[in-house]
């Protein structure tokens, strides 16, 4: 199942525990500005919890909002401590980020089948 435009209703439903939204700082699309105060509404309701961080990139400075659910906070840090880890990305990676997002493991299978052929 793709999460992608479905993360927010995952969320609340309890079926998705971290959503991570990445672009340069101030490039962000209206479009996704109008969903992510959808998220923020939650976030001051105390449903989810919300991290913007901020890192350097060869291209310019990158922003990433990372939304988890109470008591799944532990899934920030330990996103950002993969996608800013530096080297390659790699099959292992990936399946670690699907991990953190909420992807069971058959949904992961899948996916590096269809990414790295394995």
């Amino acid at each position: 199942m793709v999460h992608t435009n479905r993360e927010l209703g995952l969320m609340l439903a309890g079926e998705k525990p971290l959503a991570c939204f990445v672009d340069g700082k101030g490039r962000f699309p209206d479009v996704l500005i109008r969903y992510l105060k959808l998220f923020d509404r939650h976030v001051a309701a105390g449903r989810l919890v919300r991290l913007d961080h901020f890192s350097e990139a060869t291209w310019g400075i990158c922003h990433h909002i990372l939304f988890a659910l109470p008591g799944e906070e532990w899934r920030i840090s330990k996103m950002l401590d993969l996608v800013l880890s530096g080297g390659e990305w790699n099959a292992t990676k990936e399946r670690r980020q699907g991990e953190l997002l909420g992807y069971a493991d058959w949904m992961n299978d899948y996916w590096l089948e269809h990414c790295f052929g394995q």
